[in-house]
């Protein structure tokens, strides 16, 4: 699990140097978006191939693999020369990312999926582990990044890296391989898709929707989505075969997770730049006001969610986790002012979005996947990490530009004033994405009958 840890770690630990980032490689406050997104899209789009590759080859093998691309690209990204070099080095860390973290789930599921209590266990410490890395993230972030310099947010896994793929042959099992061919035409036809919907989106805020560069981008990101769905329904071995979303709450789960990384990436990236950018806090200041953030998580995943679904059952929890997700939200919406202050106008949004992660992320993600087999646990773990993926470059796409846009009409004279009436909108929309979770996980999150969440069906 410490790959989680890490991922976290690097998630939180770059996000406090956005604006250090955006100050040193000249980013606009629009395209400031691809130092997230470019790993966020190449993560999911490539995390069903790191699926199945895991499956195919053992985990271990592609777990090495992974890290051994997520080093490199570590080091390109903190020695970037420009803001096009950190984009795709972002995107080769997304790519090794997407090998590591399917095979690292694959050997959780295999070690407890006969067990569904004790995959619950696992899983609430898989959410720990990413709440502990969330919480040395943001506070290792700014201080590394107000005192050594944000491109060592990067060069630290440099070292990490290494110790990683020397340790791994000793702590992990080879893992088991299994006979089959990869489907790199799915693979890239899905990732050309995302990139492409995605630019499309965040180039409409410049060149407006209705322009030709902007339809076409989106038309071809479209039809290649076609043409991977085409490809899954017609390949003997497809990298998402389709039959795999009979398996009960799959399919439902999935699209909790969307909606869940869907509004919370979002809020973590606008609550950064709001501490810094309208309140004024050093980096350091705002990594320590987000620390109470990753403590509530892991507090709530670890001694409360797993009882509270044992009681009332996976509907009831996910329901409630994203009314609170969506209250925090509405909260910061109205509340985050020019002339604030952490105290007043962030913490109790903050404790409450936390709370609410802490309740939502248990049982969107055994939805997803508690109802598979053991040899489908890299298929099944790749495909939620990847809606989950690509619901949070959407949104975050998305309502980056809703958010400039407010500024760029904003009649304050102000542009501090300006720049928070975007944020106030990025809350907001945050906030409907998540009631929007909340209402999908009502009407279509079921309780497993029995036997379903054994894997058999």
């Amino acid at each position: 699990m410490h790959c989680v840890f890490l991922d976290y770690h690097g998630y939180n630990n770059m996000q406090v140097a956005l604006p250090a980032i955006k100050e040193g490689l000249g980013y606009t406050q629009v395209s400031l978006q691809w130092v997230m997104n470019a790993y966020i899209i190449f993560f999911g789009g490539l995390l069903l191939l790191g699926g199945k590759l895991s499956d195919l080859f053992g985990q271990r093998r592609i777990f090495m693999w992974g890290f051994s691309i997520l080093t490199l690209a570590s080091l390109l990204a903190g020695l970037a020369w420009n803001d096009s070099v950190l984009n795709v080095a972002r995107a080769l860390q997304g790519a090794g990312s997407a090998l590591i973290t399917p095979a690292a789930m694959s050997i959780v599921m295999t070690l407890f999926t006969a067990n569904p209590k004790e995959m619950n266990k696992a899983l609430a410490f898989w959410g720990l582990s990413g709440a502990a890395g969330g919480l040395a993230g943001v506070f290792l972030g700014g201080i590394i990044t107000e005192w050594i310099g944000w491109r060592w947010t990067f060069l630290i896994y440099v070292p990490i890296g290494v110790l990683a793929l020397v340790l791994s042959p000793g702590l992990l099992q080879k893992g088991i391989r299994r006979k089959g061919r990869i489907d790199y035409t799915g693979a890239i036809s899905i990732t050309a898709a995302i990139v492409l919907f995605v630019y499309g989106i965040v180039t409409a805020e410049h060149n407006g929707w209705s322009s030709p560069s902007v339809i076409w981008t989106m038309t071809i990101g479209a039809l290649l989505f076609i043409l991977f769905i085409f490809i899954q329904a017609k390949k003997e071995e497809p990298l998402m075969p389709l039959r795999i979303f009979k398996i009960p709450n799959l399919a439902a789960g999935n699209i909790a997770l969307i909606m869940l990384n869907g509004m919370w990436i979002p809020f973590n990236y606008f609550i950064m730049l709001y501490l810094q950018q309208v309140l004024k806090f050093s980096p350091f200041e705002a990594g320590a006001a987000l620390i109470p953030a990753p403590i509530l998580i892991a507090i709530t995943m670890i001694f409360i969610a797993g009882k509270l679904v044992e009681k009332f059952g996976l509907k009831a929890v996910l329901f409630v986790g994203f009314l609170a997700l969506g209250g925090s939200m509405l909260l910061l919406s109205f509340n985050t002012t020019v002339d604030g202050n952490y105290l007043a106008n962030v913490l109790l949004a903050l404790l409450l979005a936390s709370f609410g992660r802490g309740l939502a992320y248990i049982p969107a993600q055994t939805a997803a996947i508690s109802g598979a087999k053991p040899e489908e646990s890299g298929l099944v773990s790749g495909i939620y990490n990847t809606t989950s993926q690509i619901g949070a470059a959407i949104s975050l796409a998305i309502i980056v530009v809703i958010a400039a846009a407010t500024t760029a009409s904003s009649t304050a004279g102000d542009s501090v004033v300006a720049l928070n009436e975007g944020f106030q909108q990025a809350f907001y929309w945050s906030g409907m994405v998540a009631f929007a979770g909340a209402i999908l996980a009502l009407l279509f999150i079921r309780t497993p009958k029995q036997g379903e969440a054994n894997g058999q069906r």
